[in-house]
């Protein structure tokens, strides 16, 4: 505790500064989500404040991201889609799935695999950071523009049609759980679909025509009819925030320029009294804790988004442990990732039960809590506090803030986190894959389709795919590699080893040496099989130099065995010459040595090898 306040003067100037430019972003990214403002703000509250306590980073400020955001924000849409559009019918199971990401993410700082966060490959991190980035521009263009689908009411009439069937199915479906016969009994459906008013068909409609319009490809849909029916005042309030956000920073960047703009713009909306959008209500009050979470649980309701929980977990995690190297290099200190990994675990668990959004370790307020101060984990906490004293001071004052100024600053965002370093590269890199006429590089092309299938398809499948792209490239390369540097020839044709040298002339005809240089494994055993038909029937031994092998896998390990048994059954002695530790263990597990190569034939130097290949022939 003593530690704790060592620094409280830093920490309070850092922890306040960092609060006050979380604010924007937690509010925009609340309602970019599609719960509210109040859940953005809720999840920067709870995140902050219980991943600085229980976190390994001492100067870590965490809370909704963009990269967390644009994946909460497909998890939301498809759960209300699939109730009907009913936000109290569909929070349990979203805020479920926030809770059971963070229970993951302290599962698994708890089993230490924080420290295997770090084999994702750059192209799939750089292609996912660009989607992120061109998901929240492309899907704030219709709140900067003031349009809203649900309410285009000549757009929501072409949806009466399926929300009647949508409707009817629901009757029918009901009635088959009451053991209802619906053929013989088709007045009880009829009386049933009397009930349903025109006021119930607009609403389904609605629901419908939203999520018809939402994501990426939904907002590129309706972006014509959007054009067509522009709100000025919409648009002049976001283009006014864009324009002060980038503006103000060339004035000064101790003030952060999104705060600027949303006290600017929305004093101006509300001063001028315009016409304008306000953001949903924000709740006065403590936060209060969901626990129908607990009460309706159902986890056959949950089973088809544990993938998306995962997602969501590693997401986070890497966020987080990225911006711990940040603060790592600006203080010079060391975090602790696995620690790290179940504070924020714990503040995304809580968040989630206080109906919060979930979040990770955000760059941008670290830096700002490092550069004003901050040094200990308090800073965080205040942080947190003094976003939960704004809630409950300035909660009214805050619900009258424009939509579209919460759109600009995303956009800003959106802009923002796109990642140009990978995207400037892509002319530099070495074309090494050739698909049809083309040539590209592999990095570029796992880039690319990452970026593509986040954008326009599914961000956790994208990911997914894109491991696999990366691995599959990898392996490939590493086998490729493996190959050239492992061919074989005579010792007459082959570059020789300083060892090697001293061989006699009338040895160098008979005997082949193989130099495996690099792992044995299954993306190069195809081409380490054809060992035994490269090598001429003259030839009475081959040598087979495992100083450089310092990995063998189990497809390599029977590729070994099948190549020396076709050796020695084609009379064809074989010798072994400094077997690394690993190699000899698996070996010696399926027998191996000693029952196909004896321990005489296996030789700590080349020269031992070869004063025994003398012996012999004496």
């Amino acid at each position: 505790m003593k530690n704790l306040f060592s620094n409280f003067k830093g920490d309070f100037f850092g922890g306040m500064t960092a609060g006050i430019v979380a604010l924007p972003l937690a509010l925009a990214f609340g309602v970019s989500s599609g719960l509210g403002p109040s859940a953005g703000l809720y999840g920067a509250i709870f995140i902050s404040f219980f991943a600085a306590l229980f976190g390994g980073t001492n100067t870590q400020i965490s809370g909704p991201t963009a990269p967390m955001t644009a994946v909460s924000m497909v998890v939301i849409a498809g759960i209300l889609g699939a109730n009907d559009g009913n936000i109290e019918k569909a929070l349990p199971i979203i805020l479920t799935i926030f809770l059971l990401a963070g229970l993951m993410q302290i599962v698994l700082g708890m089993l230490s695999l924080g420290k295997y966060i770090k084999y994702i490959p750059y192209p799939v991190v750089s292609g996912f950071m660009t989607a992120i980035g061109l998901i929240i521009l492309i899907t704030q263009i219709l709140p900067a523009l003031g349009y809203y689908p649900k309410e285009d009411m000549e757009y929501v009439e072409k949806f009466k049609p399926r929300a009647e069937e949508i409707m009817l199915h629901t009757i029918l479906k009901e009635e088959a759980a009451e053991d209802v016969l619906v053929l013989e009994d088709f007045r009880e459906t009829i009386k049933r679909a009397d009930n349903i008013t025109a006021e119930d068909i607009l609403k389904e409609s609605q629901t419908l025509a939203s999520s018809e319009s939402s994501g990426v490809l939904g907002t590129l849909k309706v972006l014509p009819r959007a054009l067509k029916q522009i709100n000025w005042i919409e648009l002049m309030l976001a283009l006014g925030t864009i324009l002060i956000v980038y503006g103000f920073k060339r004035i000064t960047t101790k003030v952060p320029s999104a705060l600027v703009a949303l006290i600017v713009i929305s004093g101006i909306a509300y001063g001028f009294q315009l016409d304008y959008r306000p953001i949903e209500k924000i709740p006065s009050g403590i936060p209060i804790p969901n626990w129908e979470i607990f009460s309706g649980f159902n986890l056959s309701a949950l089973s088809p988004y544990l993938f998306t929980a995962l997602t969501l977990a590693l997401l986070g995690a890497i966020d987080s442990l990225l911006t711990s190297v940040v603060a790592d290099n600006m203080t010079k200190t060391k975090h602790k990732p696995n620690k790290e990994l179940v504070g924020q675990g714990i503040g995304n668990s809580i968040g989630a039960i206080f109906g919060g959004l979930p979040g990770a370790g955000a760059t941008i307020r670290t830096v700002v809590n490092i550069n004003a101060g901050g040094r200990t984990k308090l800073s965080g906490m205040i942080a947190g506090l003094i976003l939960l004293i704004i809630l409950l001071g300035l909660g009214p004052v805050a619900s009258k803030i424009p939509a579209a100024v919460l759109a600009g600053i995303l956009i800003t965002v959106g802009i923002g986190v796109m990642d140009y370093k990978g995207l400037k590269a892509i002319p530099n890199l070495p074309r090494d894959l050739k698909i049809g006429p083309f040539k590209m590089s592999a990095e570029v092309m796992i880039m690319i389709v990452v970026m593509l299938l986040s954008t326009f398809w599914n961000l956790v499948y994208a990911v997914g795919i894109g491991l696999v792209i990366a691995a599959l490239m990898f392996m490939k390369k590493m086998g490729d590699l493996t190959a050239i540097r492992s061919d074989v020839k005579p010792l007459r044709k082959e570059k020789y080893w300083d060892d090697e040298v001293t061989m006699p002339e009338h040895l160098k005809q008979s005997v082949f040496i193989k130099h495996i240089k690099g792992p044995l494994f299954f993306g190069s055993t195809s081409d380490f099989q054809q060992l035994a038909n490269q090598i001429p029937a003259e030839a009475t031994a081959v040598i087979i130099r495992m100083d450089r092998m310092q990995y063998i896998d189990q497809s390599g390990l029977y590729a070994l065995e099948d190549v020396f048994v076709e050796l020695i059954n084609s009379k064809k002695a074989v010798f072994l010459v400094d077997v690394l530790p690993q190699p000899r263990y698996m070996m010696e597990r399926i027998d191996i040595i000693p029952d196909l190569i004896s321990e005489a034939h296996i030789f700590e130097t080349f020269n031992e090898c070869l004063k025994a290949l003398r012996d012999k022939e004496e």
